[in-house]
């Protein structure tokens, strides 16, 4: 009996091997603590930016509610305020303790309202308070102050905030009056909010 040689893919002549081919192992998938997949893991991370906003020149810092006090401020609608009243209540069975804050713009004295559960964080502004002595006020309202360096600040102009308070302090400017005024600066914005005669 002759031998078939024939392919059992019906290809004559190709014999058929004796034994199966040899497959070779599949290299193992990189673990999950492997070096390799880590340092992958890092350079994905390292495409993203971490670094936050310098906080020396951050605006507000974070308080809790409930420490906020008459006569403090807070942020309310973006606008930063200070705290004419405020009072805790409950809400429910199971309710938490709810701050009810009252207060009013520092700069436009708008009245403005927020409640707050007590033990959550809220904003508060930065407030700050500088003195300068009025060299000269502008015809469109621009202020020259004079600062402690000796230098002038010329880009703040006479408040709308209470009314009549810029007139005020021009008449007694007019009139001959040394004057040093007081800035408020928050959040962004300065305003000129009292000032004083300096006798002579």
């Amino acid at each position: 009996m002759e031998e078939d040689t024939s392919s059992p893919l019906g290809f004559p002549g190709l014999a058929v091997l004796a034994t199966p081919p040899r497959v070779l192992p599949l290299s193992p998938l990189p673990h999950p603590h492997h070096p390799k997949s880590t340092m992958a893991t890092e350079d994905k991370l390292n495409d993203y930016d971490f670094t936050g906003t310098d906080a020396g020149a951050s605006h507000t810092i974070p308080s809790e509610a409930g420490q906020i006090r008459k006569g403090g401020y807070i942020v309310i609608k973006g606008h930063p305020c200070k705290v004419v009243n405020v009072s805790t209540s409950k809400t429910g069975k199971h309710g938490h303790a709810k701050a009810n804050f009252t207060a009013t713009d520092i700069f436009t004295g708008k009245k403005l309202e927020d409640v707050i559960p007590s033990t959550h964080t809220t904003s508060v502004p930065v407030v700050s308070r500088n003195e300068y002595q009025l060299l000269d006020i502008s015809d469109d309202g621009f202020c020259s102050l004079l600062t402690e360096e000796g230098d002038t600040k010329d880009d703040l102009q006479l408040p709308t905030y209470p009314e009549g308070f810029g007139n005020e302090i021009k008449a007694k400017f007019d009139e001959g009056a040394t004057l040093c005024v007081t800035v408020m600066a928050a959040m962004g914005h300065e305003q000129i909010v009292t000032y004083k005669e300096e006798s002579g």
